[in-house]
């Protein structure tokens, strides 16, 4: 390679995959032979053969598989932010390179962090504990049973199971029947150890409707209410006991809010996390998308590669050329100024260009666009729809 100091007119596969830095694209057939074309093409565009293009074949190839990577890398941002909402959470394993993302990752977790909140679902365990009420006393610091029975971690508590006596357990039934043939009935219904008797089968709904709201109006009246109150885990019960019971909740540690999504433990170590433990795509630095098949990219694609490349070997040539300002000419003819300084501007503002056009490109690609394209071609042609007179039917 260091016996071609400018380009030679051509090249060949083998100097290709020998020539580019990183090899990311080397094993497709397609890029191979792609690059010796762009390379050619690009040597044309900058002058050769009228002219000498003071660039090796290696450098072209390089330019090249930079223009793919930069292409990938830039439709990879837009993919990552289109999708980043429904990519979150999926294990690092799961690559998005070329595909259609139509998982409901985040809007799943998020329906489950409110499910874990109200007990319906999510991926905390609810656990359950009990206080033993005294008589006379009405304070129970549950942080205090959190240091025995959950190793001194902060506890949640989600529910408390403190209530009054249900209506129907203190029902009773004029009407019920006595007799071996009633008991009959009613365990032929499952209701033979209930007091309400024959009324769940033989008398109308409303009268058992009207007798369960007749108890619970008189306890609301005479008795004080069966409730709680719960501040900083500390429970105060009403009213006062009057004897010893058990009193049972549910709660959760609060640190396993932190652990739901985690790790996905493996069998062997992957990724070269220590202990086998593989990770879930968190954010935009570690959502999966790898560099692009060359050979799947469309042909919109690689014209904007194939420019992109050219802009990327006009500013080389212009750095190289622009290590002097001028040459002199040989046998004393005065000197020639070089093209350095305006080739690079011509690259800078090529290469703008063609990254605002991608990114634009994109961006009216959207989900949001697309959307809003739709929404007013359905509006249009229902204002179409409007005028079209309706046919007339004659029996």
């Amino acid at each position: 390679m260091a016996d071609t100091p400018i380009w030679p007119g051509s090249g060949s596969l083998t100097e290709v995959t020998q020539s580019t830095p990183y090899g990311f694209y080397d094993t497709d057939e397609t890029f191979v032979s792609h690059s010796l074309q762009t390379a050619e093409w690009c040597a044309t565009r900058l002058g050769f053969p009228i002219m000498d293009i003071e660039l090796q074949g290696s450098q072209l190839y390089t330019c090249f598989e930079e223009a793919v990577t930069e292409y990938g890398a830039i439709v990879n941002r837009y993919n990552i932010k289109e999708n980043i909402s429904k990519l979150q959470g999926a294990p690092t394993s799961s690559n998005f390179t070329h595909t259609v993302v139509s998982d409901l990752g985040r809007a799943i977790a998020v329906s489950e962090t409110y499910g874990q909140e109200v007990g319906v679902g999510g991926n905390i365990d609810w656990k359950t504990g009990f206080v033993t009420v005294n008589s006379s006393s009405q304070v129970y610091d549950l942080n205090d049973w959190s240091e025995i029975s959950e190793s001194n971690e902060a506890i949640e508590i989600k529910r408390v199971f403190h209530e009054p006596t249900p209506a129907m357990a203190r029902y009773f039934d004029p009407y019920a029947g006595v007799g071996q043939n009633t008991q009959n009935l009613l365990d032929g219904f499952g209701f033979g150890s209930m007091t309400p008797a024959v009324t769940f089968t033989m008398m109308p709904i409303h009268e058992d409707l009207l007798r369960v709201q007749a108890i619970e109006l008189n306890d609301q009246i005479r008795k004080s209410a069966h409730s709680f109150e719960l501040i900083n885990n500390k429970l105060r019960i009403f009213p006062i006991p009057t004897e010893t019971f058990k009193i049972y909740f549910q709660y959760i540690v609060k640190s396993d809010r932190y652990k739901t999504l985690s790790y996905e433990v493996s069998g062997s170590s992957q990724d070269g996390v220590e202990g086998g433990k593989s990770g879930v795509q968190s954010d935009f630095s570690n959502i999966r998308y790898d560099n692009m098949i060359y050979s799947e990219i469309n042909d919109p694609g690689k014209q904007w590669i194939r420019k992109y490349t050219l802009a990327l070997a006009k500013e080389l040539l212009g750095m190289i050329r622009s290590k002097y300002g001028s040459v002199p000419i040989p046998g004393g003819g005065g000197e020639t100024t070089l093209d350095g300084d305006t080739l690079r501007g011509e690259a800078t503002a090529e290469k703008d260009a063609l990254v605002e056009q991608l990114r634009e490109m994109l961006e009216q690609s959207s989900g949001q666009e697309v959307l809003q394209e739709e929404a007013q071609e359905a509006e249009s042609t229902q204002e179409i729809l409007k005028k079209v007179p309706l046919k007339i039917y004659i029996g």
